[in-house]
């Protein structure tokens, strides 16, 4: 889809206002972080596709270090920084724009890395090699990704994520990936079915009649909408087969 920018276009708007640009919640957000046993009492945190911000608010409330917040889209960082400031964290948020795989920062700066549903962008493997060298010795990276939960996933559902997202793969293959790259794992569990739900896919359902009819008519933008209601329903159906792992590991030097 970012090879039509159109395309791209209408996929933001489909996107646009909602509370989580993917699946996950605070709870969530505050189990992983229960995880890096031994973290700095005032970390310097970076969190990578950070959206709109739910968990970078979270995580700001949680710690007293300073957290550098990094997305590609304005738009998103505008948001982010109305609910900072409502929240009263935002003297601890540098919020910043800029790509995940060309971050602006020096080797050593981070003693946490936290990446909510982002990693997938550059590729699992490549995401934990590239941000490695931004830890402090012995930092801690905490992310989430797409799995396969089970063997032999009903035909539907796999080939539906063989077009969206190929190199899924399921929890323990992602466990050697954690460890070929430099890493000891430290924990992991798989979000809630509710995660999925209360600050995305509900909200996200909620706005597709006013989408169709924005759009009416035009068949490139539909199709995007249209896509949007299949993965809501692969949702519905197979929720047994796949879902987001949040894996925390500390980097081995």
């Amino acid at each position: 889809m970012s090879d039509n920018p159109r395309l791209f276009e209408i996929f933001l708007d489909v996107q646009r206002g909602l509370p989580r640009q993917g699946p996950g919640s605070d709870e969530s957000t505050i189990k992983a972080l229960s995880l890096c046993a031994g973290l700095t009492d005032k970390p310097s945190v970076l969190d990578i596709g950070c959206g709109p911000g739910m968990q970078t608010i979270a995580l700001a409330k949680a710690l007293n270090g300073n957290i550098a917040a990094l997305d590609l889209f304005q738009e998103y960082l505008n948001e982010l920084k109305e609910s900072a400031v409502r929240e009263g964290v935002l003297e601890r948020i540098d919020i910043r724009t800029g790509d995940m795989s060309a971050l602006p920062f020096e080797a050593g700066s981070f003693d946490l890395i936290w990446a909510e549903g982002a990693a997938y962008i550059m590729g699992f493997k490549n995401a934990l090699e590239t941000w490695k060298p931004l830890l402090s010795p012995g930092g801690f990276i905490a992310l989430s990704e797409l799995v396969w939960l089970g063997p032999d996933p009903p035909a539907e559902v796999y080939e539906f994520f063989q077009g969206e997202y190929p190199a899924m793969k399921d929890v323990n293959s992602n466990i050697d990936t954690i460890r070929e790259s430099g890493y000891e794992p430290l924990g992991h569990f798989t979000l809630p079915d509710a995660d999925w739900w209360d600050n995305y896919y509900t909200p996200l359902e909620a706005k597709l009649p006013a989408l169709y009819e924005k759009y009416a008519g035009d068949d490139e933008a539909l199709s995007v909408v249209d896509m949007t209601v299949k993965e809501i329903e692969m949702r519905r159906r197979f929720p047994d087969w796949y879902g987001y792992e949040f894996f925390v590991c500390r980097a081995v030097n």
